[in-house]
């Protein structure tokens, strides 16, 4: 099993129940166990439409043997679950879940890049994630 590290966002709804329900959806995918939980922390949205509710943010670390293409298919899978709807980028979100790193692996397709591209610009992802290093 490889350590992974997972970005989790939300600004819609009841924000803390919508990041606990992710982790523990998370938690119970086949082959994958959380290991590792920042605390969560409020932060302004980065771009996007102006005027949208403040984020609660986290960073999970996980152990797993799924491929981060199936990683990636079953947290999409997640977001859907907990009511996650395609709208305008960067937009208000139910949840937002976002693989950071892979282990040690450089992914560049179209529908996933990792280490995320935007890892090191974000402190609402630096901050909890070095909580969880």
């Amino acid at each position: 099993m490889l350590t992974c590290y997972l970005g989790v966002g939300s600004n819609l709804g009841d924000r803390l129940k919508n990041i606990k329900l992710s982790i523990q959806k998370i938690d119970t995918l086949k082959e994958t166990k959380v290991i590792k939980v920042s605390r969560i922390i409020e932060t302004k949205p980065l771009g996007g439409p102006r005027h949208q509710p403040k984020f609660l943010n986290a960073c999970l670390r996980i152990q797993t043997s799924l491929s981060p293409k199936i990683l990636l298919k079953k947290l999409k899978i997640i977001e859907n679950e907990i009511g996650r709807r395609k709208t305008v980028r960067f937009g208000p979100r139910i949840i937002d879940l976002d693989i950071l790193l892979y282990g040690d692996k450089s992914v560049r397709t179209k529908l996933l890049r990792i280490p995320h591209p935007r890892l090191f610009e974000r402190s609402f992802v630096v901050e909890p994630l070095t909580e969880v290093l």
